[in-house]
């Protein structure tokens, strides 16, 4: 927008109020479908100018935010705007999210409150309800683990292990699986470990829970690493590919090929 130079808006449903940050530098015409804005000489080139409209009907979205810009010359003379409301697929969608996030969040703190409670070991895996009757399954994998060419790692010993299903908010089974590889570092630095990914068959990442231990593992040495993640029972199945990623800023990440689970 420009001093003097009317920028006009139109929407596609009716508008119920308009809230424009320091009204007192326009000269403002508005209706149920539009408005004009013409600037005074009190704005400043440059100057970014928030306006929000709020529509009448009570569907979302229920209310559109601007940024108006002023320019040393130009102005845009006329701007469209059509509202898009939401479906209710989309709402569904929202909800599942949030519940999703929600029994995540507490998930998270009760393996806290496990911790801190001093219950680390195998009571705080039955505090958790990961130990059922079986206990934990695990499996060697050492054979079926690929390393990628142009790592620095390659795996020489690897085993999986998986946890009891447990019941998650949405009332979906979910189930822990966790991955522990013995690495060679054959590069000419120390690599240490910073953060993992499981991806599922379908593409699907599922991000590490954690990752340890977060010690350096020397060049031409050996060592211990261990990926823990969370996913629902059905995900748990199939061939998966590992992503490590070290805390050296010069390093690229790690791919393992060929991870499977109990």
């Amino acid at each position: 927008m420009h001093p003097g130079l009317s920028t006009s808006f139109f929407f596609d449903a009716k508008l119920g109020r308009v809230e424009l940050t320091g009204r007192e530098h326009f000269r403002v015409i508005e209706d149920e479908r539009g408005l004009a804005l013409v600037p005074t000489r009190a704005l400043m080139r440059g100057e970014r100018v928030p306006m929000t409209v709020f529509f009448q009907e009570g569907t979302a979205p229920t209310s559109a935010r601007f940024i108006l810009v002023v320019h040393a010359s130009e102005a845009a003379r006329q701007v469209e705007v059509t509202r898009q409301p939401r479906t209710l697929a989309s709402y569904r969608e929202g909800e599942q999210q949030a519940r999703a996030e929600v029994w995540q969040c507490r998930e998270d703190k009760a393996r806290l409150e496990a911790r801190c409670s001093g219950q680390a070991g195998l009571l705080g895996l039955l505090a958790q309800g990961l130990l059922g009757e079986g206990g934990i399954a695990d499996k060697t994998i050492t054979q079926s683990v690929i390393s990628r060419p142009g790592n620095t790692l390659t795996s020489i010993m690897a085993r999986s292990y998986r946890s009891s299903a447990t019941h998650g908010e949405d009332g979906g089974k979910r189930v822990r699986l966790a991955v522990e590889l013995s690495l060679m570092n054959n590069g000419s630095t120390p690599w240490t470990p910073a953060g993992a990914v499981l991806v599922g068959p379908d593409g699907m990442e599922w991000k590490a829970l954690g990752v340890s231990p977060l010690e350096p593992i020397a060049p031409g040495e050996l060592g211990r690493v261990g990926v823990e993640v969370e996913t629902t029972e059905e995900a748990a199945r199939g061939v998966f590919n590992l992503k490590l990623w070290g805390q050296e800023a010069s390093g690229g990440s790690e791919f393992f090929d060929g991870v499977t689970f109990p």
